[in-house]
């Protein structure tokens, strides 16, 4: 477990990044609704629009539980005291890179690596 850096500051901001997005969510429920394919409710454009944003909302979405899915498992990891480590090389994910993003799963070198392969 590292004692360098403050896991309790680490869990808040999991913590309240996974309250926002849980919140958000209630509000986006209503954007990926049905469309409506009565053309005489809606015009062809209109439809048109309307599904382009039902599919823009479906993919936020997705998003949103890919994120939660990496908070979660920051959470655990915090727990059982892997938290702060690499997942690919075990050395110690900086402290600067962990401010930025909390439930980053792998250092900057391995991170870097991995965008060159």
């Amino acid at each position: 477990m590292r004692r360098d850096i403050d896991l309790s500051f680490f869990k808040r901001e999991l913590e309240k990044r996974r309250a926002a997005i849980l919140a958000l969510a209630d509000e986006r429920k209503e954007a990926a609704g049905t469309v409506e394919l009565d053309q005489s409710r809606l015009g062809r454009l209109s439809r048109m629009d309307a599904l382009q944003q039902q599919a823009m909302a479906r993919a936020t979405r997705q998003r949103s539980a890919m994120e939660l899915q990496r908070i979660e498992s920051a959470l655990a990891r915090i727990r059982s005291g892997d938290y702060g480590y690499c997942a690919e090389c075990g050395e110690e994910i900086a402290e600067r890179r962990l401010r930025i993003d909390p439930s980053a799963l792998i250092c900057i070198v391995c991170a870097q690596a991995a965008e060159g392969r």
